[in-house]
């Protein structure tokens, strides 16, 4: 199994200062439709299929591989991706919580497993390795801000 996880903070100094229902807005936006947030390519469809009072389904092709996951929402809180179909099994959360100071943070947590491939073996340790490097869910929570106060800035958030 895969555990990682990553917290950057929503205001850091020099930038424009968001506000939870901000970011919220953009997190509801990024698990709607991935590719309004990803980097060109990387997502080529991300469609919701289903939609009832307690979530969502959505499938998406992602990096090149379909996957169905079952969305849920904890306004202004936390977005839930359960990974029905696909190279993962578990689940993903991106929450928004104040740390000891009051200041907004922005957290992505993941348990998850890769699908027919051996526990602890060579591909899930690749990811781990992925998920924890510079290039992994640090970065995708920085670029997340980045994108929601271009949305924001151009009137579309």
């Amino acid at each position: 199994m895969i555990y990682s996880t990553a917290t950057v903070p929503v205001n850091p100094e020099g930038e424009v200062p968001l506000t939870r229902a901000q970011v919220w807005n953009g997190l509801e936006l990024k698990a709607r439709d991935a590719r309004l947030f990803l980097v060109t390519g990387l997502c080529t469809r991300c469609d919701v299929v289903e939609e009832s009072a307690t979530h969502f389904v959505r499938e998406a092709t992602i990096g090149g591989h379909d996957l169905r996951e079952i969305v849920t929402l904890e306004p202004e809180s936390k977005v839930t991706f359960f990974q029905a179909s696909g190279p993962r099994e578990g689940a993903i959360v991106n929450e928004l919580f104040e740390d000891g100071e009051g200041a907004l943070q922005l957290r992505f947590y993941c348990y998850i497993g890769l699908r027919g491939k051996e526990p602890n073996g060579r591909e899930e340790q690749a990811e781990q390795a992925q998920f924890a490097s510079e290039n992994g869910y640090k970065a995708a929570l920085l670029s997340t801000l980045k994108r929601t106060r271009e949305l924001l800035a151009a009137g579309k958030l």
